[in-house]
């Protein structure tokens, strides 16, 4: 069925160049965090200066900006709480996530025309969950992510509340993220936004009356992922999801690199307008499949979303990087025929073939034929944390805010 509103895509913002990314591609909101009280302390994370700027750009472009306060509050943080609330509603957000209810409360005290979202870290599982939730005054909750997809269509189609899910991204070995191993084995907190991922650790077997025998369970020298799970990827599934009643596809890596970024919000926009621009004859390109292969990820699976029991078993083998598709830079500008200006991140040499990615149509691949730098006019190698004008071998119609890609 065909839903009069169009499902939003939502994608997470770690820092301002990431922020300027999503939009760039295609998101039709973001979230971010404060420097405090939010779940992704090493993400980078936005000052209030920042979050009043980020949000101008945001409205500007026509997209929702949405800030997490989604830390569980302890006793010491009840004023902090109060003033970063304040602060968040001045700024002029479309929404604040909260998991903590006493947090919830005081959002409420404070934010009196800005929407509530409640956090997956809530965990909630059932239609009377989401009523509670629709009932204290929240506008959305993100469904835990051990829900299957006919149990989201279930809460949508009964409670009186946005449902939102996440569509792309790592998953969580603790119910609905909640977690103390980080905090057991190395005294990061994840429920405090200082998860060190304990889950993505290699560990060995060892029997209790053979202390140093290290057994692995699987036959590999590099050691057992017993905790980590395969990354979401739900980009063959979107129609059920919209059919499913879902208000909001969430994206999930606010410490993720601004490649991934673009490759997901790209994708996943390309595949939520094929759905609206022609239902009946909607198709999965594989080029969206392969672009969410240019990225690192643990190996990809629908969660708990279709019952599928090899979706939510751990993955044993390391994460699947690619060098080949390595990010170089954002596109600046550009000068004369066939020249841009990068922003570089990573170094790349004079001859290197590269693809540029823009929000629409596949990558096109090229060649830098000349480097130009402030030190040299043709220069062999351009340097990370610079900005150059590299020289390209065929002319390309790339805009400010394009990527481009080691090939």
């Amino acid at each position: 069925m065909m839903h009069e509103k169009k499902i939003e895509l939502l994608a997470p913002a770690g820092n301002v160049e990431k922020l300027e990314a999503a939009i760039h591609f295609g998101a039709d909101a973001v979230y971010l965090g404060g420097k405090d009280f939010s779940l992704r302390s090493h993400s980078g994370n936005f000052t209030m200066e920042e979050i009043v700027d980020a949000v101008s750009h945001a409205h500007r472009c026509g997209v929702r900006l949405y800030v997490a306060c989604n830390v569980f509050a302890r006793n010491a943080e009840q004023s902090k709480i109060y003033a970063h609330l304040e602060q968040i509603g001045k700024a002029g957000v479309d929404a604040v996530i909260v998991a903590d209810p006493g947090i919830f409360m005081a959002a409420k005290e404070v934010l009196d025309d800005i929407a509530i979202h409640v956090s997956t870290q809530a965990n909630t599982t059932s239609t009377l969950s989401a009523m509670f939730w629709a009932n204290q005054g929240a506008k959305r909750i993100n469904a835990a992510r051990e829900l299957s997809l006919s149990e989201i269509r279930e809460i949508a189609s009964s409670a009186p509340i946005e449902v939102e899910a996440f569509v792309h991204g790592a998953m969580c070995v603790a119910v609905s993220g909640r977690c103390l191993l980080s905090h057991y084995l190395s005294g990061r907190d994840g429920n405090r936004g200082l998860c060190a991922h304990a889950c993505r650790w290699k560990y060995y077997l060892v029997e209790e009356k053979r202390p140093g025998e290290y057994m692995p369970v699987y036959e590999d020298d590099r050691g057992s992922h017993f905790f980590s799970a395969k990354d979401l990827c739900m980009i063959d599934h979107v129609p059920e999801m919209i059919d499913a009643g879902i208000a909001s596809l969430k994206i999930e890596g606010r410490m993720k690199g601004v490649n991934y970024i673009a490759a997901t919000v790209r994708t996943y926009r390309h595949a939520i307008d094929a759905y609206y621009t022609n239902q009946s004859d909607y198709r999965v390109d594989p080029a969206w499949r392969r672009e969410l292969e240019t990225i690192n990820y643990r190996g990809y699976s629908s969660g708990f979303y279709l019952n599928d029991a090899e979706g939510t078993l751990p993955v044993y083998d390391a994460v699947k990087r690619n060098d080949e598709h390595r990010y170089i830079g954002k596109i600046y500008g550009k000068k004369g025929e066939g020249e841009i200006i990068v922003d570089m991140k990573n170094r790349i040499i004079k001859n290197g073939l590269v693809e540029i990615v823009s929000r629409d149509g596949p990558p096109r691949g090229n060649r830098v034929l000349r480097i130009i730098t402030d030190a040299d006019f043709d220069a062999a190698a351009a340097q990370p944390n610079t900005r150059a004008s590299l020289m390209l071998e065929k002319p390309d119609a790339c805009v400010p805010g394009d990527i481009i890609r080691a090939l």
